[in-house]
């Protein structure tokens, strides 16, 4: 399969960069993790951006945060991440069980530096990697598609300040989140977390929550 599509060639055409996306495709594009090139950048992200499809054709793209080294790649054509909980919709995960295709944009925003990867993937229970990332619900293993470096010239540099509370901790324990308080989903929370909230410094108001939102108290 064409690594561009033929709208993609067409704009090309019109643009008179043609013969430049075939030399960027031949120089940097490939099927396979390239130890030395791709797996050390990949295996130092502690987050990416993860974008799924529907069955219907409806894209989402989602933030996923973890731990240092969040996607393993299990082997030059294998890379494997966990599905933390979240706020129930599956969106990501579903969208995989339905289509399987995803893109992975890996990205170094002090570096700045960026990584994007196609893949097919799927979702399992009972993976043996979930033991790598204790509190995970769900294990993706995505057999590459496409891999290639990108472009950085428009990455704003960030600093990084600190790791994100919620990452589970080694016994896979996180902090109860504030979005769980909210008063009303508290009857629609699974059985884990009925009747935290009073635990955990009481039932909030969409507002309050909005509030802590602002603040960085999520």
């Amino acid at each position: 399969m064409d690594f561009y599509t033929e709208s993609q060639k067409q704009l090309q055409a019109a643009f008179d960069s043609r013969r430049l996306a075939e030399r960027v495709e031949e120089a940097i594009v490939t099927d396979v993790i390239v130890p030395h090139v791709h797996q050390p950048f990949i295996e130092s992200r502690d987050f990416f951006f993860l974008t799924t499809v529907s069955a219907q054709g409806e894209p989402t793209v989602s933030y996923k945060g973890g731990p240092v080294g969040v996607v393993t790649v299990v082997d030059p054509t294998t890379l494997a991440f966990p599905s933390y909980d979240g706020n129930g919709m599956f969106l990501s995960m579903g969208n995989i069980a339905e289509t399987g295709k995803i893109g992975m944009l890996f990205i170094d925003f002090e570096t700045p530096n960026r990584m994007r990867v196609q893949a097919t993937a799927s979702i399992r229970a009972d993976d043996p990697l979930l033991a790598k990332y204790p509190g995970a619900q769900l294990l993706v293993r995505a057999k590459v598609d496409k891999v290639f470096l990108n472009c950085a010239r428009l990455i704003h540099k960030h600093q990084r300040v600190s790791a994100s509370p919620y990452v589970p901790d080694k016994d896979g324990h996180t902090p109860f989140p504030a979005w769980k308080r909210i008063d009303v989903v508290q009857d629609a929370l699974p059985p884990k977390d009925q009747g935290r909230a009073t635990a955990e410094g009481g039932v909030i108001t969409q507002e309050e929550y909005g509030a802590k939102l602002a603040a960085g108290e999520s």
